[in-house]
């Protein structure tokens, strides 16, 4: 399903903070990392209706992506 603009617009507002919240970083570091991420793509496209989740849960889900990526560099 593909969400609507709007709504698609507001939930990465919403994210982007939790986000910066959860991780403890500024929220241009926070705009950048989500921007740049394969969550940011599954909310836009609309895959797994990740755009009907939870705030809290997509910027969790955005920390272990980033961790992830970090591991896979050590």
């Amino acid at each position: 399903m593909i969400a609507n603009r709007t709504l698609v617009g507001h939930k990465c507002d919403h994210v982007i903070n939790a986000y910066a919240e959860l991780a403890g970083i500024p929220l241009r570091e926070a705009f950048d990392v989500f921007y740049k991420s394969n969550l940011y793509t599954e909310i836009r496209e609309g895959i797994s209706d990740m755009h009907c989740r939870s705030d809290a849960y997509l910027a969790e889900e955005l920390l272990l992506e980033v961790n992830r990526r970090a591991e896979k560099r050590t």
